[in-house]
This record gives structure tokens, sequence and C-alpha cells, in this order.
């Protein structure tokens, strides 16, 4: 991925904002690496690694709200920034990982 896609601030939503959106039907694309994913990633988010993003991003909803999310909201901020460039409605959810814990999201675990 480019860094133009770190360069500009993509939309972003907080964690609290975010919690609603996926209760109304928004899709989070978890973009972190395969061992932090098997850790703890949020209940029915799907995982794309960022270094897969661009070759894997036909495979998801073009008809739902993408939450882009990592752990601190630094990798899915260029991954939002290409969704979009691809025609995608996303956001991301600034700052992670670390506020969706805060905000009382849920977390399981794969491993």
């Amino acid at each position: 991925m480019s860094v133009r896609h770190y360069l500009r601030r993509p939309p972003a939503v907080p964690a609290e904002e975010a919690l609603r959106l996926v209760a109304e039907g928004a899709l989070v694309v978890d973009v972190r690496r395969e061992f932090e994913w098997r850790r703890a990633h949020i209940p029915g988010s799907v995982h794309v690694p960022l270094e897969a993003l661009l070759d894997r991003c036909e495979e998801l909803p073009d008809d739902r709200l993408l939450i882009t999310f990592c752990t601190g909201g630094i990798r899915s901020a260029g991954a939002a920034n290409l969704l979009v460039e691809h025609g995608f409605r996303a956001v991301n959810m600034s700052r992670g990982l670390i506020d969706w814990r805060a905000a009382g999201g849920e977390l399981v675990s794969s491993a």
C-alpha cells in the first residue's frame, strides 16, 4: 500500500459510534496481522490483513458501511482511505482496539 494512504485523514468514528454503527449493520474489517487477530478480535468482524487488502477488497460487501480496525488506528486509517478510493463506504475506528475495549466493546479469542 502506498504511503499516500497514510498522509490523508480518512473519515473516522470513535469507538462509541462504531458500536452503534455495528448494531445498525456496519461491518468491521480487522486489518491487523494474523497473530493479533488470533489473540483477540471483534465478534462478527472480518479479517483481511492490511498487506492483503488491495488484493482482497473485492471480497468485501459494497452495500454496507465498512469500519476499518487495528490496534491503535494507524494501519486502519490507511485501509479506510484505500477502501474509499475503491468505491466503498468506509470509515476508520480511531484508536482501534484501545478505545473499543474502553467503550465496552466485546472481544473474542481464536487462540
